[in-house]
């Protein structure tokens, strides 16, 4: 009976060394994917603050007034002025529906087949 308890036993403990060593293993593998994660992050920010002052740049006030002026002909661009603003009561909503709604249809998967939804 010993016999087969320490053959268990080591069973056991070989075992537990191949779990352990296979996690080791997972575990590096998803460090290694981290740090691959990281690097590729850190590349975005440096892209996005590359772009962000390649932004500033062209959206430039001098800049873009001296575009507005050397494209009036074709764009016809105007500065802004208070007056070019509409009013509230300028604005055109949708109309109202053609046909109103007379018997509406309550529609819910969440309501068993006869029952009345809640």
């Amino acid at each position: 009976m010993r016999g087969l308890l320490y053959v268990f036993s080591a069973l056991v403990v070989m075992a537990l060394g191949y779990w352990a060593y296979h996690e080791n293993y997972t575990t590096q593998t998803a460090i290694r994917e981290v740090r691959g994660l990281h690097r590729e992050i850190g590349e975005a920010h440096e892209k996005l603050g590359v772009l962000r002052a390649e932004w500033a740049y062209l959206n430039r006030p001098d800049r873009l007034r001296d575009l507005a002026e050397l494209n009036f002909d074709r764009l016809g661009l105007l500065p802004l002025m208070p007056d070019g603003f509409g009013r509230v009561d300028q604005v055109t909503y949708p109309p109202e529906p053609l046909f109103p709604v007379v018997n509406p249809i309550e529609v819910s998967s969440d309501a068993r087949a006869g029952e009345e939804p809640l």
